[in-house]
């Protein structure tokens, strides 16, 4: 199979940069995955293809630009000139920029390959059904709130085009069966980055790291987080240090560096920048407990499977489709009352204050990640693909393959 993935990709700091990462990295150490076209955005550095196994050769097509209202028509004549066997697009409605054309020309692109006829799956992310326009950044005016819905809604129908969509979510699979009446939603887990051999759950010398990590500024606010700590700090002796690992929301430029300067004041407080690839690791081995100060969520958490991979305790909101994820796929955390400084501090002083409860934690989310690693993940779409490939009378014949194998042996 020769197979194009539509995805932004390191460098890249456009979303879904790192989950694009790993489907290049575990889709090429799938034998029946000959060649990957990497359909990607333009970077100034060149592309991290950096792995360390073997694989299948992988071609670079820079053929797309954030906001840019010619991306359709690229991505689609890169794909007609690569003649792919097959496409599959990582996608969330801010995908292909966070102006409204752009961004909805570039989901128009599932129902340009059904007319091509290419086998199609559409990774969406996130579903427009589930996002708080408000809290992530897009628009607090109700009028408009029901504009971007009616759009949103035939985004989604373009995007259903796909031979298969798939969700992430389980909750995600009803809504848009009963919503628009279809039958090519599949529910196929995020998985988990990386299973490293099993981590040293002790800390490293020094205070104990408190760590978020992503990008700011909408729903996902460091301000709470901050707080809390300052309040554990005032009733305990522990040591801490507030590690701000990532960058502004697309959405937010400047967030962080507001609230760098607002909190000068604080001590052992780190913003680290943007975080390399080669640097996760290291950011996520190094912390006590991983923070996810969410106010909302629009779709699966990338972090908390990281977390689980390095095998980190978590703290995190009980809300919308975090709880289920967690409810879902066994993670193990500490909860705590969206946005509620108090209540994030006891999360925080339940776990530090007690290693034996950190370590439990670290090791069930572990045992989580392990139970569905991306080479699991990789095979699931490469199911869905044989299928649509069937149904389309793609694939070849008893009589076929015999016929291939004997040209080959006389060859």
């Amino acid at each position: 199979m020769k197979l194009a993935i539509v995805t932004a990709y390191p460098p890249s700091k456009v979303t879904l940069t790192e989950y694009g990462y790993h489907l290049v990295k575990h889709f090429r150490l799938q034998e029946e995955v000959s060649e990957i076209v990497l359909l990607t955005d333009h970077t100034e550095a060149p592309k991290d293809l950096s792995f360390e196994e073997e694989g299948c050769p992988i071609t670079v097509k820079e053929c797309w630009n954030f906001n840019d209202l010619k991306n359709m028509y690229r991505v689609a004549k890169a794909i007609r000139k690569e003649k792919p066997d097959a496409v599959l697009f990582n996608l969330q409605f801010l995908k292909f920029g966070d102006k409204k054309v752009p961004a909805a020309l570039g989901l128009l692109l599932p129902f340009v390959c059904k007319m091509m006829r290419i086998p199609t799956i559409s990774l969406l992310h996130n579903i427009l059904e589930q996002v708080d326009l408000e809290n992530a950044g897009i628009t607090q005016n109700g009028f408009l709130q029901k504009i971007y819905n009616f759009i949103g809604t035939t985004l989604t129908r373009f995007v259903l085009a796909s031979d298969v969509l798939a969700v992430t979510i389980s909750k995600y699979k009803t809504i848009l069966e009963n919503k628009y009446k279809v039958n090519n939603v599949a529910l196929v887990p995020h998985g988990a980055f990386e299973t490293p051999p099993a981590p040293n759950y002790d800390l490293p010398k020094g205070p104990m790291q408190v760590m978020a990590f992503g990008k700011f500024g909408t729903y996902k606010k460091v301000e709470p987080m901050i707080e809390a700590v300052e309040l554990l700090r005032t009733k305990s002796d522990l040591d801490i240090e507030i590690v701000i690992a990532g960058t502004d929301s697309p959405n937010t430029p400047g967030y962080l560096e507001n609230v760098q300067q607002t909190y000068s004041h604080v001590k052992n407080l780190r913003f680290t920048g943007y975080v390399a690839e080669e640097d996760v690791p290291r950011i996520f081995g190094d912390s006590a407990v991983v923070v996810f100060p969410y106010t909302s969520t629009t779709g699966s958490s990338g972090v908390l499977h990281q977390a689980g991979s390095y095998g980190k305790a978590v703290v995190l909101p009980d809300l919308g489709d975090l709880g289920i994820l967690v409810r879902e796929e066994g993670y193990r955390g500490e909860f705590f009352e969206p946005e509620n400084v108090e209540s994030l501090s006891d999360a925080l002083e339940s776990i530090l204050k007690n290693e034996s409860y950190r370590t439990y934690l670290g090791k069930e989310n572990y045992k989580a990640a392990c139970s569905l690693p991306m080479s699991k993940i990789t095979e699931m779409y490469l199911d869905h693909f044989k299928v649509i490939q069937a149904k389309k009378g793609l694939l070849p014949t008893p009589a076929q393959e015999l016929q291939e194998i004997n040209e080959t042996s006389i060859a």
